[in-house]
């Protein structure tokens, strides 16, 4: 009689497989259940409670890493209905518990956050984690499984660290787990079930990194255009270079902002899906990037000119102190916004050493306030469709969209009542070949601007009114038209 040498291997694997499935199912919480880390996300509510607190932090390591996780969770509290959970294998589980498997939380992190986790899956039949005595982890977090549990048991991990755990274990669940690690895992283990780690695309850091944010920059190129300089090659370059490096570090601020707002961008309809909020770019890899991409930026501005570097910082620094302290207050984070577009105009002028009018950063303040009030009225609006009454970290609330509506409009005709002075203004009257031009200008303002507070009114905008402005065919055309026809009122005359 012949042996069939793989159809044997393959009934004893079987074999071992329906042996492990009988175990009880051991799951661990960061990169696993969670993709993301617990710890990393109470660190940065520490230091958003206070930056001061980034100074205590090598002084509570100095205790060991059970004593730290202690003391910063007692500082802070992660909301385990607002984590992201990988939801295939978080199926899985149920599935498991439903054929009255048995299955315990194993963590490293800190035992509040596990057993909030805990009450808010209704998961688990035991949870073991980090207390002021233990950090549970690798060799520590196996001699508490074997305690607890039993010698037999299947583990789910993701990472080398899980190794330990693993080669104990009559089986191995691979969560998210690298190529290298995986195979190294099969070879000393037989694997129950492995759910893929999501790969991270270049158009996921595309979005975490905002690239169509970018073209808020293009602001840095209005002097060059009002100072009818953009056949001017030196010039044309310098403010390409200077518009690069606002967007670079414009990038790092954005993930560093997404960091900030990790717990109410979960909380909001469409932020919550955003590569950091989701966890799908790790945070640790988030930082790096930032801090490369504000190198670059700083690298940039000095080729342009020291000026221009200086205008850079203080760009960076205004719109950190906005994310950390200014946004999460009615109004200043709005007045704040329309600061920051206008900083831009300035930050051109700077880097191609030209002087920008007062009639231009007048227009530009009340543009921009009114498209930072777009913005707020818009995600007020969303909010109360799902029926939510304020938003999560920022102090608005559904009912002051009376107040905020009105506002933008008005803030939106007083920029164009700005845009009528200007006209009439003698310089403009000097430079226009056809000053009168302008009118027509003025009245396409007008329906621009309304038609975005109308889009707004029926809840048809876009979070962010220049992504709107960009997809919407109105919009596209009314701006290309007043271009074009403020061209025309300075090079050509009608008599």
């Amino acid at each position: 009689m012949t042996i069939d040498l793989s159809q044997a291997q393959e009934v004893n694997d079987s074999a071992q497989a329906n042996t492990a499935a009988a175990c009880p199912l051991v799951v661990d919480l960061d990169g696993t259940l969670t993709p993301t880390d617990t710890l990393l996300e109470s660190v940065i509510q520490l230091v958003k409670q206070s930056p001061l607190n980034l100074l205590r932090l090598p002084f509570w390591l100095l205790k060991g890493r059970a004593a730290f996780k202690e003391t910063v969770s007692s500082h802070t509290r992660i909301s385990a209905a607002h984590l992201p959970y990988r939801e295939a294998f978080l199926a899985y589980l149920y599935g498991e518990k439903n054929k009255g498997r048995r299955i315990i939380l194993a963590t490293a992190a800190h035992r509040s956050i596990a057993h909030d986790v805990a009450d808010h899956l209704a998961l688990f039949d035991e949870v073991l984690a980090t207390d002021m005595g233990c950090n549970l982890k690798g060799n520590t977090k196996l001699a508490a499984i074997q305690q607890k549990v039993g010698a037999e048991f299947v583990y789910a991990g993701d990472s080398r660290a899980d190794i330990p755990i693993w080669n104990a274990a009559q089986a191995a669940v691979l969560v998210g787990a690298s190529a290298g690690l995986s195979k190294s895992v099969r070879r000393r283990n037989s694997v129950e079930q492995e759910f893929p780690r999501e790969a991270v695309g270049f158009s996921t850091w595309l979005k975490a990194l905002r690239v169509h944010q970018w073209l808020k920059n293009l602001l840095l190129f209005v002097p060059l255009l009002t100072a009818f300089s953009f056949m001017d090659s030196a010039r044309l370059a310098t403010t390409a270079i200077a518009c690069l490096s606002f967007s670079l570090a414009a990038s790092a601020t954005y993930v560093v902002n997404d960091l900030w707002d990790l717990e109410s961008d979960r909380a909001h309809p469409r932020k919550k899906h955003r590569p950091l909020a989701s966890a799908r770019i790790p945070i640790l890899a988030g930082l790096a990037v930032a801090g490369g991409l504000l190198l670059l930026a700083v690298a940039l501005a000095l080729v342009v000119s020291q000026p221009f570097f200086f205008m850079l910082l203080l760009y960076v620094v205004l719109t950190s102190t906005y994310s950390w302290l200014f946004k999460e207050y009615v109004l200043i984070d709005v007045i704040m916004l329309s600061i920051l577009y206008t900083l831009r105009i300035l930050a051109g002028s700077v880097a191609i050493a030209v002087v920008t009018s007062a009639w231009l950063l007048a227009f530009s303040v009340f543009m921009f306030l009114s498209l930072a009030l777009v913005k707020r009225c818009s995600e007020l609006i969303s909010l109360e469709q799902i029926g939510k009454a304020a938003a999560c970290g920022r102090d608005y609330r559904v009912t002051d969209l009376a107040v905020l509506s009105p506002l933008g409009l008005a803030s939106a005709m007083s920029a164009v009542v700005v845009f009528g002075l200007f006209i009439n203004s003698p310089d403009t009257q000097a430079r226009y070949a056809t000053p009168d031009l302008l009118w027509l200008v003025a009245l396409g303002l007008i329906y621009w601007l309304a038609r975005l507070w109308i889009k707004t009114a029926r809840g048809e905008m876009h979070d962010d009114p220049v992504i709107y402005a960009i997809k919407d065919r109105g919009s596209r055309s009314a701006i290309i038209v007043m271009g074009v026809t403020m061209l025309i009122a300075h090079f050509f005359g009608l008599n």
